[in-house]
This record gives C-alpha cells, structure tokens and sequence, in this order.
C-alpha cells in the first residue's frame, strides 16, 4: 500500500485520534496485528496469503477515513500485482492499480520505468515465437517432482558452472549422493535457460550420449540477432570412449543464483525500439532482454541488470535495469564494475564502526603493558612489499649461549582493538578480507587500524602476538610458546632491501645476522617441507609501474621472486602450523582451520598429458611423488618448460578452504600443497578475518582471554568460514580481473611483439603464456567466418598447417594490441607472428621492447 502524503511532522497512524495524525512525505507502517480498527481474524479455510491480502486492503479502508475526515488533498493508493487481490480492492472502493500501471502514469521520469520487471510484460520475440507455436526451451519440472526424483536417485542435484571457453557448455557439481563428481552439459536445450552458479537438478543421458567437453573456445558475439540465432546445436557423440565424462540434460532449478549485473547495452537496430539487449560483463552469464526508454543515453554506459524471469520462449531471459554506472573505460567506472561483478563490500565505514576505534592520541596503559611480554629490546624487524602500509608481520633470530637458535614470528594484535559482537567486528567479518587491485586498496578494516595503531611500523610501540621457537642447526623445533607481547620494530624493510642487507657482506649489524639466520633456517624448514611432499607450483604474478599523478600503467613486469620472499613465506608456513595445532588441541570440536583437499587423479590429466608429450612421466599418486616428478621434468634445451608444468599443475588443484574443525574427520584436514597434517591462518590478521577468529582462539588457549560463547558454536564458526571461502575466492577474481583491465589500459594505442610459450591447444586457438610480463591471452587460429589454415589433431592436442605443427610449450612469437573497434567491449587483440604460416600470420614490424614510453 502506497499514500502520497503531504504535510507537516508525521506521527504514527495510532492511537486512532485523527486530531493526533499529520502527514509528511514517508512511508508509516501499521501494526495491523494489535489495532483494533486494522485487525483481521484469519477465516477458516482461508489462505495466509488471502487473509494478508484482505488486512492489507481493511488499512487502505482505515487509512481512506482518517484522510477524508483530515480533509487532506490526498488519495491512498493500494498497489498490486495479484490479479484477484487488485479486483476486491477496485470492488470496495479503493483506488488501486498495478505497479505497472502506476510507474507508467508518472511523467518526467523515464528512469523509473525502466526499473520494472518485464516478467508480466509479453515482448515481441515472446509473441513471434508463439504465432510459430514454438519454443526455444523443455519445460522445467515442478520443484515438488524434482525433490521426489532427487531423493529416489532418479535425478542429481549439483549447481551449476558455466565453462569460460565455451558459453555452450559447463559442467553440474553433483552434490547429492551419486557415483559421479560431475556431469557435463552441453548445448542450449540441454542447458535449458540454467545460468552460472544456479542449483539445478539434472538427467544423465545413457551412455552412449556422452561426450568430451569441447576443443573450441566459443564466445557469445554482439553481432549475433536473436531471431536468427541457431536454437540448438545437434552434434554426433564421439566414437572413442577414452575420457568421456557423464552427460546430461538440466530438467529442473531447485535454486536461482541471480544476483545484479554489469555490462553494456547492445541497442536494438530499430530506431524507435525500447527493447534491447544487455550484454553482461562476466562472460559466462547470458545476455539478457532489457527495455528502456534511453537507449541514446546509456548508449556508452556502463550500467547494472536484474534477471526477472526466463521464459521457455525466449532466447534470453528478461531482465531490468537497475542503474547506470558511468562511462565505458572511464578507470573509476571500470573498477567499480570489478568491485560489483565479485560483490566486493566497498562502502564507506559507517559511523557505528568508526566509533569502536580507539581515541587519538593512542598511549599504552601500565595495565596493559603488564599483561604483555615487553620485546622492544628484540632486534625485529618486517619485511614487506615495496609500498607496504598494512604491516602484519615482523621476524627476529638469535643465538642463544646454548648454541641453539630463538626465532620469532610477531603478528599485529588486531584482537586487542577489534572486540567480538560489536559493530567493527561484524563489519569485518562481513568483509571477511582485505581486497588489493592494482592501484586500490579495499580495507576490511578501517585506515586508523590497517595502516596505523595495527601496523607493526617501524620504531613505534606496537601490540603483537608472538609465536617464539628454540630451534637447532637443523630446524628441528626443539620449544614453542605463544605469547601476548610488546614490540618496537628495528626496521620496515622491502624484499630487496632484506635481500641486499643479506648480501652485504661488510653488514655485521644485529638485523643483517638476524636475517642471514633466518635465511638459514628457512632453506633447512623448505628443504624439510619438501621431503615431506610439499609442493613448489608456480604462477603468473605481474606488478605493474603506475604513474604517480595519473595511476595509469606505464609498464608491467613479471615479479621476480628472492631468498628474502621464500625466507619470510618459511616463517608464516611455521606459525601457522604450530598455532594450527595448538588451537586445535584446545578447540578440538570449533577451532578455525584450513585445508587443502586432495585432487583427484583426473584433475591431473592436462598436466600428464603435456609432460607425457615431451617424454616424461608424471606419478600423481601422492604429493611426494608428484614433486619429485616435477623436479625431474626439466630440460636444458626448454629453460622455460619446468616453469610451465608447474603453472600448469596449480591450475590442477583444488581450492583450500576455511573449515570448523569439528565438521569433519581429522584425516580430510590435511593441507595437500604445504604436506601439513593441519593448517591455519594466524599472520595477517590486519587484512584477513580468518586470522582475527584464530587469534582469539590462541588467546584463549594460552588463557590470554577468556573464552566467550561464540568460540565454542560449531554451527557459527561454520557458517563464518563459508563466508570466508567466498570473500577469499571473489578477492582473488577482482585481483586478477584488475590485473586485465590494466593490461588493456597499457598496451591501448600500442603494438608489441613479445615472445611467448604455447600453454594450451585447442581446436581454434591456442592459449600463450608471455613469461617477461606474466601475460597469459588467447591466439585465434581461425577467421571470423571460421576458416582456417591449420588442423586439429585431437588425439595429439597440436594443431598443424603445413610444415608448422604448434604443441603445448613450443615458442612463438605474438603481436599484442587492443581492439577498440567496439569501444564497449575493448579486448586484447593478440596475432601470431612465429612461426611463419603463408597467408595467415602478421607480418613481424615493431622489434620486441619494453612498454614504458619515453615521457616515463
């Protein structure tokens, strides 16, 4: 129910005296329940949604009197969309409409009319379809059928993942009880109108349905007409059985996972058209039918989408617009759909947080101070990124006159500023982590915090919470202890100011033998976690150079990784294991931990497969033997190859995850990559809420704090690392889609040839690394029209034109550009250039160089 009201201070609409009533431009609410003029007695055999909506329609009535009687210039207006409900209020007098009816009456307003849901409004491809007596979908079943088929085992219940090389194609993670992981689904019938991520019940086909997935990369193009797009494509099941995967069709949604988008409008080429196409940002969602009345204006925009519904005869589903963004490849506007399309909370800290933050100017009580192990005369020092303000972590090593090592490992005391329950607390957890792009920040925890009072800066008084070892020559740990403490460190250095004062010879100084100590160490520990089968992957980390004024790219390099990057990851492995285990120890049924889930065997196949084809063998049965197999695999002809087949095997893994300790037996703890019996996250607790919910639980096993309810709630501890897996996981996607949207921004307006490892091969392209920039982009082999001069040869994985046979891991020579021809959707653009094919590659004309431009 909607009033339009006018007038001065609003009061609510009860105790029922007229003269207490005014009006002001709100919406007031009615406690219908305990007002005897509003009160309505459920009839029997009475639907709750009938008795609500004739409550509903008894408050317009009152609401009518009491106006009348005021002698108010105002109308109550009664909205809604249930046809029967709309019919009785018309019969009683009441002024009501549809929403629809109601948006459409205002004037000056178009945006508003492009906020409604096109689910109750039929459209032209839905009445063209229908005078064909066609449709484009089966129908789905009815929820209650699906549950029952679900529970005889008749169907399988999994959600859904759209493949990224191919919008035709994904695969259903099973989650109910079934002989199969997985179960691929291909084509658009069969997908029929599932979108990512939905939880869907599916039908395996028989046997001799099944199929591989697909060797094509497959992309939604804008030049596509919906009225001409092919329906379905019918495709012969292959003849060879060899790794074929369960297929099957989707039959049902038990559960939408719909949620805002962002992309571009793709105009109708009708001129006076309202309806058009929305073309998402995220590729593995489908385009969607829109209507708006400002086509002209959001012609360059950026803007966001609601999903309304997915008719069985429409192509796409029907959605809204929700609101413009900005500019398209305006920086802002494009960081802000990275933040958006992986729900990155990145408002503005409410006043109810800022107000739990301590008072400037902060001082250390003589209690406090009490309570704490004073270390300020330690020689501790952290060492951090270039440009580093959130400073977790600092390290000290000295002898000690048993000849025996103490190491230490210092952590900022976040726990100690953010306290359980309250709103910062909860705020934090909501965010759940730190999220870094290239040239922002998103603090999970206010600036005062992140980058201040918890930074463990050098020569200020910090709180921390300290794991101390006694350690021998070898690294075996001969004591722990943990420990609440004071700290003022020596120094905040780089990774290339450790390695430097390492190196220097002529530094005899405390921090220069504490870190050549840990350093010490450090290769005895990796040296121990790899007997054990911790694993050495590899990965492409690019760090770009910004412009100080502008923050637009200017260069891009591959991070190179030292003895002081692997000295200080050494440490925190160890920290976190031996607090894993303490907390674990105390909390056997609620500690929070973190596991790394064994592969399955089939994940390994990409790897195997490429190292098979250049003649080694690679043992997947354990860690162990899958590290030594990746030691052996190297090649002195391909120095690149070794780094290759690991990035290849990280690709491989599965996810670790957050995990209430008592939700699973302790065998399933085991993190795979590091060989850890148990794993947790205790060193950065300034940028992760994992690490804050296990600082509290060491306080209180070390009898630091006391323990407090929530500390024990399985099913809360539970629920908070769901949460965490999410936010952990959509931070690393916004990272990496950061990363893209600044490649694009520096190598815009230019062309560079680069060399470049073949990664993958598929039937229309290849996928190639560039090792001197960590760029990895897709290299069509084939014409818009789908020509081509090369041949797939699917058992092989090569493709072959002529003389030329392109493998995984051979190099070749690219050219990277951007195409901006469709400024809506700018994209790298990247030609082979080497090996020479006649007719087809770019001719070789810019000579390989850095990016940065002269001015730089």
């Amino acid at each position: 129910m909607s009033a339009r009201l006018a007038g001065g201070p609003s009061k609510p609409p009860f105790p029922p005296s007229v003269s207490s009533l005014s009006f002001s431009r709100q919406t007031p609410l009615i406690k219908s329940y305990c007002f005897s003029f509003t009160y309505v007695e459920r009839l029997p055999g009475e639907s709750i949604n009938d008795r609500n909506d004739r409550a509903i329609r008894k408050a317009a009535i009152y609401y009518h009197q009491l106006i009348k009687e005021k002698r108010l210039p105002v109308h109550v207006l009664l909205l809604t969309d249930d046809r029967k409900n709309l019919e009785l209020a018309t019969s009683d007098g009441i002024l009501a409409f549809t929403t629809r009816e109601y948006v459409n009456s205002i004037e000056g307003c178009p945006e508003i009319k492009d906020k409604l849901s096109l689910h109750d409004q039929p459209s032209s491809l839905d009445e063209i379809l229908n005078e064909k007596n066609r449709v484009c979908f089966p129908e789905h079943l009815p929820l209650s059928e699906v549950q029952r088929r679900v529970k005889t085992g008749a169907l399988l219940q999994g959600k859904f993942q759209t493949s990224r090389d191919n919008y035709l194609e994904g695969v259903v993670m099973v989650q109910s009880e079934s002989k199969y992981d997985q179960v691929l689904v291909h084509g658009y019938r069969n997908l029929n109108r599932v979108v990512h991520e939905d939880i869907v019940a599916i039908e395996v086909l028989p046997k001799s349905q099944w199929r591989k997935p697909s060797n094509m990369i497959v992309t939604e193009t804008e030049e596509e007409d919906e009225l001409t797009e092919v329906i379905d494509e019918p495709t012969a099941p292959l003849m060879d059985e060899s790794d074929l995967l369960p297929t099957g069709r989707i039959v049902g949604i038990i559960k939408r996972s719909w949620r805002m988008y962002c992309g571009v409008m793709q105009k109708s080429s009708l001129s006076e058209s309202v309806k058009h196409i929305f073309v998402p940002s995220e590729r593995r969602i489908p385009k969607i039918r829109i209507e708006t009345r400002q086509a002209a204006a959001l012609a360059n925009q950026r803007i966001v989408v609601a999903i309304d519904a997915w008719p069985r005869s429409s192509l796409y589903p029907q959605g809204h617009i929700v609101r413009a963004l900005g500019d398209v490849a305006d920086k802002a506007t494009e960081n802000e759909v990275i933040l958006l399309e992986h729900e990155i909370p990145h408002h503005e800290f409410s006043q109810a947080v800022l107000d739990c933050l301590p008072k400037l100017p902060w001082t250390i009580s003589p209690e406090e101070l009490a309570r704490r192990e004073d270390l300020r005369h330690v020689d501790i020092c952290s060492v951090d990124p270039p440009g580093c303000t959130d400073i977790d972590d600092a390290l000290h090593c000295k002898r000690l006159p048993n000849g025996n090592f103490e190491s230490g490992v210092h952590i900022a005391d976040v726990t100690h500023f953010v306290q359980p329950g309250l709103a910062m607390d909860k705020e934090a957890s909501e965010r759940g982590t730190t999220v870094y792009l290239v040239d922002r920040r998103i603090d999970m925890l206010p600036e005062l915090l992140s980058s201040n009072l918890c930074s463990l800066r050098e020569n200020e008084d910090r709180f921390a919470f300290s794991v101390i070892w006694e350690m021998d020559d070898d690294a075996n740990v001969i004591t722990t202890r943990f420990c609440k403490s004071i700290i003022r460190s020596k120094a905040s250095l780089t990774y290339g100011q450790a390695q430097m004062m390492m190196d220097d010879a002529a530094r005899s100084d405390a921090l220069a033998v504490s870190l050549r100590n840990l350093n010490y160490l450090a290769k005895k520990l990796k040296l121990k976690r790899a007997e054990n089968g911790a694993l050495t992957l590899a990965s492409a980390q690019v760090r770009f150079e910004l412009d100080s004024e502008t923050h637009d790219p200017i260069d891009v390099q591959n991070k190179e990784l030292g003895e002081s990057n692997y000295l200080v990851e050494e440490f925190m492995l160890l920290a976190n294991v031996s607090v894993a285990a303490k907390i674990h120890e105390h909390f056997p049924e609620s500690a929070c931990l973190r596991r790394h889930p064994t592969p399955a065997p089939s994940n390994f196949d990409p790897v195997i497969k490429a190292a098979k084809s250049m003649g080694f063998d690679i043992d997947v049965s354990t860690s162990r033997l899958l590290a030594q197999s990746l030691d052996a695999a190297d090649t002195p002809a391909m120095p690149y190859f070794n780094t290759l087949l690991r990035i290849l095997t990280t690709r491989c893994m599965t996810q670790a995850v957050y995990f209430c300790g008592g939700t699973i037996p302790y065998a399933e703890f085991k993190h795979y990559g590091l060989a850890a019996p148990i794993y947790t996250h205790f060193t950065s607790p300034i940028r992760r809420y994992a690490d804050v919910m296990v600082h509290r639980f060491l306080a209180a096993a070390v009898y630091h704090e006391e323990i407090y309810p929530a500390l024990l709630d399985k099913k809360l501890i539970q629920s908070v690392c769901q949460n965490l897996n999410h936010r952990h996981r959509m931070g690393q996607y916004a990272g990496r889609a950061s990363v893209k949207l600044h490649t694009i921004l520096l190598f815009r307006g230019k062309e560079v040839e680069e060399e470049a490892y073949i990664m993958f091969v598929k039937k229309n392209a290849i996928q190639a690394m560039v090792p001197r920039i960590g760029l990895e982009g897709t290299v069509f082999v084939e014409d818009k029209k789908g020509r081509s001069p090369f041949v797939f040869n699917e058992e092989e994985f090569t493709l072959t034109a002529g003389d030329v046979k392109l493998r995984s891991f051979d190099r070749v020579r690219i050219r990277i550009a951007v195409d901006s021809s469709n400024q809506q959707h700018q994209k790298l653009d990247i030609k082979l250039v080497e090996p020479k094919v006649p007719g087809w590659n770019v001719d070789s004309q810019v000579p390989a160089k850095k990016l940065k431009t002269d001015s730089a």
